[in-house]
C-alpha cells in the first residue's frame, strides 16, 4: 500500500517518498526484520476529525519538526503481533482535511524507540498460559498477542517518513491497506482446518461420526470456512497492477473476505462445540488434571 501510495505522492508534490521506501524496504528485506502496521487510532468522538478532538492526542500526530526529522505523539490501538515485530510503520487511520495536516503522518519507528510504550491487552483463557506444563500454552513462543501502543515525542528521522501533510492521500493509503489486509484474513482458515479435524476427531472419539446431524454439522464448518477461503483467492486473482508496478488485489472481493470473517468463524466455532459438547468450555487445565 505504501508503495503505490507514496509513488502517487511524489508524482503529484514532487517529494521523495518512494525513494525513500524503497530503501527502508530493502533493510527490512536484507535484515529479515517483522514490522508492525500501525493504523488504528483511538479516536475518541467518533464524530469529529482529528483537529476537533478534545484531546489532539486521540489521533498520532506531528508535534515537532526539526532538521533531523519529526516527533510524534498519540497511540496506537488493537496491534495485533506489535511485541513480535521489530519495525512498527505508523500510518493515518481515516480521511483527512487540509485542517488535519498534522495528522498526517506515515513514518516507520524501531519497536524500542524511546517514547514507545507497550500495555499489553488480556484474552479469555491467558491465566492457563501462566499455569505449569504446555498443553495451555498454545504456540509458547510465537503465540498472537495485541497491544496499545503509546507514542510520546517519538522521533522519526527524515530517511523513515514517508508521509509529511499529504493530507488528500491519507484516504488512498487506508483504503489500499485495509484492501491487502482484508484479504490476508483467508488465514483464519487455516484455524479453521485445524477446528474442523478437532471437531471430526472428537466425533470419532464419541463414536457417533456416521451421525447424519453430526455429518452435516461437520459439512457446514467445511463450507463456511472453504468460503471465506475463496473469497480471499478470488480477490487476489482479480488484483490490478498499480501506477508503482506493484499489484492491487480486488477492492470489493477483499471486503467480503473481511465480512465473512466476521461471522464464518463464530459460526464454526458454534458447530464445534455442538458435536463436542460441555467439555470444550469446562475443560480442566493441565494443572487441575495433573
Amino acid at each position: 500500500s505504501l508503495h503505490s501510495t507514496t509513488f502517487e505522492i511524489d508524482e503529484k508534490h514532487g517529494t521523495d517518498y518512494h525513494k525513500r521506501f524503497l530503501e527502508f524496504v530493502k533493510m527490512m528485506q536484507k535484515e529479515n526484520f517483522v514490522i508492525g502496521g500501525a493504523m488504528t487510532d483511538p479516536k475518541g468522538d467518533r464524530s469529529k476529525g482529528p483537529s476537533e478532538q478534545e484531546d489532539p492526542d486521540l489521533f498520532t500526530r506531528i508535534v515537532k519538526t526539526d532538521e533531523n526529522g519529526v516527533y510524534v505523539s498519540g497511540a496506537k490501538a488493537h496491534q495485533t503481533g506489535c511485541i513480535n515485530s521489530h519495525w512498527i510503520i505508523l500510518m493515518p487511520t481515516i480521511r483527512l482535511t487540509e485542517a488535519d495536516k498534522d495528522w498526517a503522518i506515515v513514518g516507520a519507528i524501531p519497536a524500542d524507540a524511546k517514547g514507545v510504550t507497550y500495555i499489553y491487552g488480556r484474552q479469555s483463557c491467558d491465566t492457563r498460559s501462566m499455569e505449569e506444563g504446555d498443553i495451555d500454552d498454545g504456540n509458547a513462543k510465537f503465540g498472537g498477542q495485541e497491544a496499545l501502543i503509546i507514542l510520546d515525542n517519538v522521533f522519526i528521522p527524515w530517511d523513515k517518513v514517508f508521509m509529511n501533510g499529504e493530507y488528500e492521500f491519507a484516504s488512498m493509503l487506508v483504503e489500499r491497506f485495509t484492501c491487502y489486509h482484508r484479504r490476508s484474513y483467508l488465514c483464519k482458515t487455516g484455524l479453521g482446518d485445524v477446528l474442523i479435524g478437532a471437531a471430526a476427531t472428537i466425533a470419532d472419539y464419541n463414536g457417533v461420526p456416521k451421525v447424519s446431524h453430526i455429518k452435516d454439522k461437520i459439512i457446514e464448518m467445511t463450507h463456511l470456512n472453504e468460503t471465506i477461503f475463496a473469497a480471499g483467492i478470488a480477490s487476489s486473482h482479480q488484483g490490478q497492477k498499480m501506477k508503482s508496478g506493484v499489484f492491487l488485489n480486488d477492492d470489493m472481493l477483499a471486503q467480503v473476505c473481511k465480512h465473512n470473517v466476521t461471522r464464518f468463524p463464530y459460526e464454526i466455532s458454534r458447530l464445534a462445540q455442538d458435536i463436542a459438547g460441555g467439555l470444550v468450555v469446562t475443560l480442566p487445565s493441565e494443572k487441575d488434571f495433573r
